[in-house]
This record gives C-alpha cells, sequence and structure tokens, in this order.
C-alpha cells in the first residue's frame, strides 16, 4: 500500500519496534497527525479473548470525562412521557413504529445510536437486519435499553462511548480528537483502559490485552507498553 509524503514524514516520528509509555504514545498521535481536518484519536486494543463463546464476549460503555468532540445524533424509541423525556433531554429524533418504514423502506439512517425503553424492544427488533452490522442495535449492556431515557440521552451526548469486541477480538474506540490537550486524551484513554480492565472476562486463561495501539485517524499507529497499562 503506497503512502501519502505527510504519513511518510510523519512515520518517521515514530520506532515501530519500540512500545511507549501512555503519556509519551499521545504525544506522538498528536505530533504525527498531520491531516487538515481535526482528526479522531482512536484505540485499538487486540485482547487475548475469544468472542466465539459467550463467556468471552466483551460490550460495555463508559462515559469520557472530556466526550469525543463529535456531536453525536440520538434516537429514541419510545412513547407517551418517555418520549417528552427522550426530547426534554436532547435527542434528535424520538418516535415508534412509524419510524420503521422510513428506515426499511427510505434507507433513513441520519443518527449516530439508538436508545429504546425496553417495551419498545419488540419494534426496534424488526430493524435488527439494518441495524445490527452497523453496530446500531439498543443493548441493555451499553445501557441503550432502558426506561431512564433522560440518563441515557444525556451521557451518550456527554461522551458515553460503546466498547465491544470485532470478528478479530479486536475493540476499537475513539478516545477524542487531536485538538484536545494531552492531559484531556489521557483522561480519557485512561477511563477507557480502566472499563476494560474491570471487564476481563472471568473464564479468560492467559493474557487479557496482548497489544494496545494509539493512531489519529490519518497518522500512523504508536504502540503501546501494555505491561504498564495493566500494572498502573
Amino acid at each position: 500500500m503506497k503512502r501519502g509524503k505527510k504519513y511518510v514524514e510523519a512515520a518517521k516520528l515514530i520506532d515501530r519496534t519500540a512500545l511507549y509509555d501512555r503519556d509519551e504514545a499521545i504525544a506522538l498521535v498528536k505530533k504525527a497527525a498531520a491531516a487538515k481536518f481535526d482528526e479522531t484519536v482512536e484505540a485499538h486494543i487486540r485482547t487475548g479473548c475469544d468472542g466465539r463463546h459467550a463467556d468471552q464476549q466483551i460490550r460495555g460503555a463508559v462515559v469520557l470525562p472530556h466526550g469525543t468532540g463529535k456531536s453525536v445524533r440520538v434516537l429514541v424509541f419510545a412513547k407517551g412521557d418517555k418520549a417528552d423525556q427522550a426530547l426534554a433531554a436532547g435527542a434528535e429524533y424520538v418516535g415508534a413504529e412509524e419510524l420503521i418504514p422510513k428506515i426499511q423502506n427510505e434507507g433513513w439512517l441520519d443518527f449516530d445510536v439508538v436508545v429504546a425503553t425496553p417495551d419498545m424492544m419488540g419494534v426496534v427488533g424488526r430493524l435488527g437486519r439494518i441495524l445490527g452490522p452497523k453496530g446500531l442495535m439498543p443493548n441493555p449492556k451499553a445501557g441503550t435499553v432502558t426506561m431512564d431515557v433522560t440518563k441515557a440521552v444525556k451521557d451518550i451526548k456527554a461522551g458515553k462511548i460503546e466498547y465491544r469486541l470485532d470478528k478479530t477480538n479486536i475493540i476499537h474506540v475513539p478516545v477524542g480528537k487531536v485538538s484536545f490537550t494531552e492531559e484531556q486524551l489521557q483522561d480519557n484513554f485512561q477511563t477507557l483502559i480502566d472499563a476494560i480492565l474491570k471487564a476481563k472476562p472471568a473464564t479468560l486463561k492467559g493474557q487479557y490485552l496482548r497489544s494496545v495501539t494509539l493512531t489519529s485517524t490519518m497518522g500512523p499507529g504508536v504502540k503501546l507498553n501494555v505491561t504498564k497499562l495493566v500494572n498502573a
């Protein structure tokens, strides 16, 4: 794969064979980001889990103290009082059965997160084939199936992110923007790592975190010293 000139220059700042401390890695990611837009800083965490086993699945959510730097559009499936509460909390879209054909037939997907009250899951279930592959299906573990729609919407707006294993047992999550200060990125990243360490499956044998890499959207990856992260 041919890399652009900016990427090649940025890559020279990073020693591919080194494992960096958290703070040093974050400083390098910021320094190596050369795109004209405000790049997202992402964490890629390779685990020793086998997601094919239900007891080794990792899925949860955490509110990053400084948010993600991205405005998030929230769709809430709710009725009556709960619909009113969702709108009051700042949800962009609130509705019930009438949204099904809009999503199914018109391909409407102008939202980033879907929240639903438990009684609406029968309705939302009909959208499983569309929402599931896009990672938009509400889930109790992520706090997106709840009666407390006010808290759910406010948490999401404040910077709540969901983490889960992909098919290759890696977790990919945003931890902020390149324009954030190093301290903000450190806080966000540490909050995420603490949550993932707590989510370690009890049945897992062997190493839990195999590798942790930080990168900006267009920049090179910076590998972290996992031992220091785990024992911090």
